[in-house]
């Protein structure tokens, strides 16, 4: 039975979080392919002499072999990492470059919290998280907008997209100039509650082409717009969240030429 219990089983994940553990091991937070989010204690990893510990560092996308009960039967929340490879490290592409860390510490952040529950498979959100840090790593877009695509279509996973195209009470079709958090997204103006945003038509705009995948016209606006579009998608998940993201301040929103920025921001990593 002891031999079940600790079986040995492989999968590829994103690293989302690492923690110190004593003095020599950590404990890290993964998003699987197969399996959900887990946490698994690597020992030894932050020892110089450590074979494997430089792949599990955040960002990276590894194949690990862990040791312990997939489906959680054994009521144990710890896993254990007996091997690693690396697949593809994305954090060491843009350790030193600050936009595009701290979206990735969002993204990270955003994926562990629309997984609350540990070993639950959740296939398309590996396959968002791990895209949009391919994104990042490739400096194909802007940071933020990338960022925004991925909390949009995180939020749509969830069930929780912004109504763009519709009235989000009534259900009246239509851009509707008035944008309400709380309503769930724009508003006719039968429906409007006070309070409501007006946003320009060009950032509900961007937000629709962020949840499509119309990088065309997302990558052909400008930096108010996308400010502007930061803000409602950030509000937004964070009032279905119902507690604010610790990362999302520290993102810069300058929106610099993709791949762009240089600030040293190695103090920043998890440990």
């Amino acid at each position: 039975m002891t031999g079940y219990r600790r079986q040995l089983y492989r999968d590829d994940a994103v690293v989302l979080r690492v923690q110190k553990l004593g003095e020599s091991d950590r404990i890290i937070t993964l998003l699987t392919r197969r399996h959900g989010r887990l946490r698994a204690v690597a020992r030894g990893v932050r020892r110089t002499t450590s074979k494997f510990g430089a792949r599990l560092e955040p960002f990276g996308h590894v194949d690990v072999q862990l040791a312990g009960d997939p489906k959680g039967n054994t009521g144990s929340s710890l896993h254990s990492v007996s091997q690693v490879e690396g697949i593809d490290l994305y954090g060491k592409r843009f350790l030193g470059d600050y936009p595009r860390y701290t979206a990735a510490s969002a993204i990270a952040e955003t994926a562990e919290r629309l997984t609350p529950v540990e070993r639950e498979p959740s296939l398309r959100l590996f396959q968002l998280t791990l895209g949009a840090l391919k994104s990042l790593a490739r400096g194909e877009h802007a940071t933020t907008l990338v960022l925004d695509a991925y909390l949009l279509r995180g939020m749509a996973l969830a069930g929780w997209a912004p109504a763009l195209t519709a009235c989000a009470v009534c259900g009246t079709p239509g851009r509707h100039r008035a944008f309400s958090v709380p309503a769930g997204g724009a508003v006719c103006p039968d429906c409007r509650p006070p309070g409501a945003a007006h946003p320009a038509p060009a950032t509900v705009e961007l937000m629709s082409a962020l949840t499509t995948g119309d990088w065309v016209l997302a990558d052909a606006t400008d930096t108010g717009v996308r400010r502007e579009c930061s803000g409602l998608v950030a509000a937004h998940l964070q009032w279905h969240l119902e507690r604010a993201l610790r990362s999302l301040p520290l993102v810069d929103r300058g929106n610099p030429a993709p791949g762009g920025g240089a600030q040293d921001v190695s103090r920043e990593r998890a440990e």
